[in-house]
């Protein structure tokens, strides 16, 4: 099973994100999830966004460098309330 997933610096950008957020859900050990400088922004965070509470044995996210702006983080803020696993969220 699938436990950590690093696709840093790999320019995944929204459309990217938004295939990978699909199966995301399905990778039920995912504790590790890089996503660190992928060209993300609001719209890719907010694809990821939709699914983050599904992860749930995800403990570590980063998604740093990604311009996620003010759009994307309230997204976020929305959801990391169900992820009661994640222990570290780097945004830098």
């Amino acid at each position: 099973a699938l436990a950590h997933l690093d696709v840093a610096s790999n320019e995944v950008g929204a459309e990217g994100v938004g295939k990978l957020a699909a199966v995301l859900g399905k990778c039920k050990a995912l504790t590790h999830l890089d996503l660190y400088g992928n060209k993300l922004g609001a719209q890719g965070t907010s694809r990821l966004a939709e699914v983050l509470g599904e992860c749930e044995t995800l403990t570590r996210l980063d998604l740093g460098r990604n311009g996620i702006g003010d759009e994307g983080a309230g997204r976020l803020a929305e959801v990391l309330g169900h992820c009661s696993a994640l222990t570290r969220l780097s945004l830098s």
